[in-house]
Order: C-alpha cells, then sequence, then structure tokens
C-alpha cells in the first residue's frame, strides 16, 4: 500500500506574547491551521485593514540585521526564526497573526517556536507535499580576498546545510568555526533549534542609537564584548555561533515558500545573500522543478517521518 507525502499544518491554534528584538514593541502572535496549499501566510491583524503577506523570496524587502518581508505598505520584520521552526518540523501551510510589525524574539533561538508548534499538534493533509528540486548548483558571491562569502545550492536528494564563519573574535574563534547538518540523520529540534542570536556589545550601542536591538538583552542573545560570552549560563552549543547561522538559513532559505531538495553550503553568508541564492535561483528555471512523492518511502529520509519532540 503506497501512500503519498502529505501537506502539513497544525492541530489547533497557539498563541505566545513577547516583545520584538529590533522594535523593542510587545506583540501577540498566533498561530492558526491553514488548508493545503496555502502556504505561510502573515497577517497584520493591527492595522486598520489587515494584510496578509504571504511568504515568497521576493515579498523580502531588507534583510538589514533581520530578514523583512512586505506588500502593500505593511510589513514584518525577523520572520527567519519562526520560518526556520516552520521548516524544521516540515510545516507547509499556516497562518500567522501578528499585532505589531515584528515576530517576537522570545529566547533569540527557534525552540520556542518549535516547542509552539509542536503543542499545536502537526495534522497531515489530504495534498502531496511540494518540494523545490535544485537540478543545477547556482552560487552566489560577494567580495574579494578577506571580505568574501558565497552561498550556493547544489543538487542533492535530501536537505543538507554546511556553513562555516569567520568572525576574528576570540570568544567566537575558540568554538567551531563549521558544521554540516542533514535533514535525515540529525535532528532539528535538538541539534540545531536552539542556537541562539549573538551579538557584539560594541555593536549594540551603535545599533540603539539607530533604533534597533531596543528589544535586545542577555535574556533573548548572546551578548559579547570584546573578548568573551557576558551571559552567566554560557553557551548552549560548543559551536553555537555557526549553528544560529544553520538555524537563520534554514529560515531564509524557507522563504521560498517550499522545502528544498538541494545542499546549502555557505561561507560568512547573511541574510542579504541567502535571499539573492533564493532570487538566483528562481531567475534561473531550468535549475529546479517542483515535486511531489506518491509514495512517500521515495521521499527523502528525514521528510517522511514527523519530527520527534524534545
Amino acid at each position: 500500500m503506497r501512500s503519498v507525502l502529505q501537506q502539513r499544518t497544525l492541530k489547533s491554534l497557539t498563541r505566545a506574547v513577547g516583545v520584538g528584538l529590533h522594535s523593542g514593541q510587545r506583540v501577540e502572535l498566533t498561530l492558526r491551521p491553514a488548508p493545503a496549499d496555502t502556504g505561510i501566510i502573515f497577517r497584520r491583524i493591527d492595522l486598520a485593514e489587515p494584510v496578509d503577506i504571504a511568504i515568497s523570496a521576493l515579498a523580502v524587502t531588507d534583510t538589514r540585521m533581520a530578514t523583512t518581508i512586505s506588500h502593500k505598505g505593511a510589513r514584518v520584520l525577523t520572520v527567519e526564526h519562526l520560518m526556520s521552526a516552520c521548516s524544521g518540523l516540515g510545516v507547509d501551510n499556516l497562518y500567522v497573526d501578528i499585532t505589531a510589525e515584528e515576530v517576537p524574539i522570545l529566547d533569540g533561538s527557534a525552540s520556542s517556536f518549535v516547542y509552539l508548534l509542536q503543542s499545536a499538534g502537526i495534522a497531515l493533509q489530504r495534498a502531496p507535499k511540494r518540494f523545490i528540486r535544485v537540478k543545477e548548483p547556482v552560487e552566489v558571491r560577494q567580495g574579494q580576498g578577506e571580505s568574501l562569502k558565497w552561498a550556493r545550492l547544489d543538487p542533492f536528494h535530501g536537505y543538507k546545510l554546511r556553513f562555516e564563519i569567520d568572525f576574528n573574535h576570540p570568544a567566537v574563534d575558540s568554538t567551531g568555526q563549521s558544521v554540516e547538518f542533514d535533514l535525515s540523520t540529525g535532528s532539528y529540534t535538538r541539534d540545531i533549534a536552539r542556537a541562539r542570536t549573538f551579538g557584539f556589545t560594541k555593536d549594540v550601542e551603535m545599533m540603539r542609537a539607530n533604533g534597533l536591538a531596543l528589544g535586545g538583552g542577555l535574556d533573548n542573545a548572546v551578548v559579547m564584548d570584546d573578548y568573551k560570552v557576558l551571559n552567566a549560563e554560557g553557551l548552549r552549543y560548543g559551536d553555537e555561533f555557526v549553528k544560529h547561522k544553520i538555524l537563520d538559513a534554514m529560515g531564509d532559505l524557507y522563504l521560498i515558500g517550499k522545502p528544498l531538495l538541494a545542499a546549502y553550503s555557505a561561507f560568512r553568508s547573511g541574510h542579504a545573500l541567502n535571499n539573492l541564492l533564493l532570487r538566483e535561483l528562481l531567475s534561473q528555471p531550468q535549475a529546479w522543478e517542483v515535486v511531489s512523492f506518491e509514495d512517500e518511502r521515495q521521499a527523502p529520509a528525514g521528510f517522511s517521518q514527523l519530527a520527534r519532540a524534545w
């Protein structure tokens, strides 16, 4: 008996309240089930006339410090951690009602969003799950020498990500500088989701002067001075910095609207380059195709089974 690999949404709705990392604004978030083939839609319910912003690589309008999506003059900032959790748990369809313009930062990682999604329960839907399969390598590069950064997608029957960082900072340099995560062999909730966003005190002052990082602190970020990590409890992983970059990349790449079948690799990439990579892929129609699996046994490992709880 063959069974088709199905789309997923939530069984029930779930809510969270927090503050925006950059805005410092209080925000309420409600995650609701959505019908098959809806995709993920952010809805600004605080506006006089609510605006729906469907995720897509082309909806990304700002990548400074976080990923922002916009539509009809409305925007939602810092979507990447929630999108990463949706990617890691394989959630295809979701309504995200939000009462301000920034997703709450919660603990600075994706683990709170994983907890929210899993507490609502994941429901299978009567529609085949659709993937974007990368057929040819696609790469974007910026800078040269010391300032070189790049990101690429290669054909791969599954989904894996490899990232290398280079910050030239003693606290970061003493940790793992590169990591590879394969969805078929690793556990997103255990291995990636708990990695927090990070920043440097010297940058925080400058950001706050520009109205950014107003909601940031030691309870929702790893903060470093010129030499060391300031958080009393230290790091959650020996390679938490580079793992957070994988977490971010999973969120940024999921904005294409469907899970990728590809191997992503990157050196010093960030939100801007990740979005550029998606746009480059979409501009080359011969480099990708949309596929589904009539028999879930033919799907790559990691996609067919529902993600285990902690």
